[in-house]
């Protein structure tokens, strides 16, 4: 269990809520700000004050002063009108994660809403009840409204969810089916459910935990098609990256010495071995692979802190009886780490690529047959399984030309400038998977590559590896349909 007071939650915190292993609750401690900052809302009502989001309109209607008695109808209408949103649903744990990260931002005492509207969303999660997102359709400024929205109405009894794996069904039959009560939105509580950047945190977590283990496994690969290639370890002694000092390349080194170690495969060739260096694709595997292991740990950090920002506005500062509009909602952190994120992972897959070609390729293979194919010419062997991923590559190309660097004017021109967050979380979610396929090509077609090399025993590592591919798929004995075995590979690696 997971106690809400709006404190940042780490990546393995947010990821496993979304898995489902762990599950949340609002801690006793966060009761006095939540409490508190709900006052200061109904203070406002009771003094007939005029507060942005309380008794206004929104966006560019924002000068609209609406009567105490409509004030419930004014969240609810807002719900509705914002439930726009399009396209495929969030995946059920980004949908965990939403429910997760809006919880938290209301438990930290800044957004006014009552502590049952916390309250509902932890026993959501604990339920399994998962609502019905589109992912598409926030521009990531002022939030993402529309994907917020749909998990709202899910609060108010409209709107879909499902119950696990089970079938989309009405939202309030979903609660009902749990034993659970839709709410009724009071002042604030609505744009306090909409107002923020946890659509683009969920798909960016959990986008961001697969791409990091997939440059862990591109690393596996690098070694394992070295050993196939004859590469020397050489250019991984720990001397030559203490004297850079980048974290993420001394750490990809690190790795690879400890993946090569007790190679029988270098140790045939170490005598009589006519290079001095190896090609950059597999010399310079921690100088480009490790800056990509350092840039998924800043975004990473800035989306751990983002899961304790108050993001959504106006803020209510209880303590000192103010509630004041600024522009917190802005997914400008986010979009900017994300498409950083995207140009990193790219690059990782650019150099995978190079390795996959060396692989194939007879005039730089060190005697490798042409392709991996056992009677080539009759056979293609690998041939179009490096196109495929030639293809992937130039999909993730285009992909990560960046978001964040688009505007375009919403609401009237009184949100002038937005993030495109969103769009940047979606195109990174793309290129994750792309990933995937790229390394998994690299996996199958460099354990291939040992299959030459027998008897011989690669690195401890690498034989590890090589085992697990192993049980994934067999060795090619003939030409034969690559693209499912390779996809296996790929499916695997994004459960890790």
């Amino acid at each position: 269990m997971i106690e809400l007071a709006g404190q940042a939650l780490s990546m393995s915190q947010i990821l496993s809520v979304g898995k489902g292993v762990d599950h949340v609750a609002l801690s006793k401690t966060a009761l006095p700000r939540v409490d508190g900052a709900r006052r200061a809302v109904e203070q406002v009502l009771a003094e007939g004050r005029v507060v942005y989001g309380i008794n206004t309109g929104f966006g560019k209607l924002s000068d609209v002063e609406i009567p105490a008695d409509q004030v419930q109808q004014l969240q609810t209408n807002l719900v509705r009108s914002h439930a726009c949103g399009f396209g495929e649903p969030l995946d059920d744990d980004e949908a965990r994660i939403l429910m997760l990260l809006r919880a938290n931002v209301i438990a930290k005492g800044n957004s006014g809403a009552r502590r049952e509207v916390v309250d509902l969303l932890c026993e959501m999660i604990t339920a399994n009840l998962v609502p019905w997102v589109p992912s598409r359709g926030s521009v990531g400024a002022s939030g993402d409204l529309a994907p917020l929205a749909h998990l709202a109405q899910v609060l108010i009894g409209e709107g879909k969810a499902k119950i696990g794996a089970g079938s989309w069904m009405p939202g309030g039959e979903a609660l009902r089916s749990v034993g659970l009560e839709p709410i009724t939105l009071e002042a604030k509580e609505g744009l306090a459910l909409l107002n923020g950047t946890q659509a683009i945190g969920a798909v960016g977590l959990v986008a961001l935990g697969r791409a990091k283990s997939l440059v862990e496994w591109a690393t596996v690969a690098g070694a394992m098609s070295l050993e196939a290639l004859l590469g020397t370890p050489a250019a991984f002694d720990s001397r030559i990256h203490e004297a850079r000092a980048h974290a993420g390349q001394k750490l990809v080194a690190s790795k690879l010495i400890e993946l090569l170690e007790g190679s029988e495969i270098r140790e045939s060739h170490r005598d009589n071995d006519p290079r001095v260096q190896d090609a950059y694709c597999l010399r310079c595997m921690p100088q480009v692979h490790g800056p990509v292991v350092d840039n998924l740990n800043s975004a990473i950090k800035t989306f751990e802190v983002e899961s304790g920002a108050a993001t959504d506005n106006p803020l209510v500062f209880a303590e000192q009886g103010d509630i004041i509009s600024g522009g917190n909602f802005h997914g400008a952190p986010l979009a900017l780490a994300l498409d950083n994120a995207s140009v990193a992972l790219t690059m990782l897959l650019s150099i995978t690529e190079r390795r996959i070609d060396r692989l194939l390729n007879p005039d730089l293979s060190d005697g490798l047959p042409p392709f991996l194919a056992h009677n080539p010419g009759l056979e293609s062997g690998f041939m179009i399984a490096h196109v495929a991923a030639v293809a992937a590559l130039n999909e993730a190309r285009v992909l990560s030309h960046p978001a964040c660097v688009d505007n375009c004017t919403t609401s009237a021109s009184k949100e002038d400038h937005v993030s495109m967050g969103m769009t940047s979380a979606l195109k990174f979610k793309q290129i994750v998977a792309l990933a995937a396929h790229i390394v998994a090509t690299e996996l199958v077609t460099a354990a291939q590559g040992l299959e030459f090399r027998r008897p011989l025993k690669a690195g401890n590592g690498v034989e590890e590896a090589y085992t697990w591919v192993r049980a994934l798929v067999p060795p090619t004995l003939q030409d034969e349909p690559l693209g499912e075995p390779i996809s296996r590979v790929a499916k695997a690696l994004l459960k890790n």
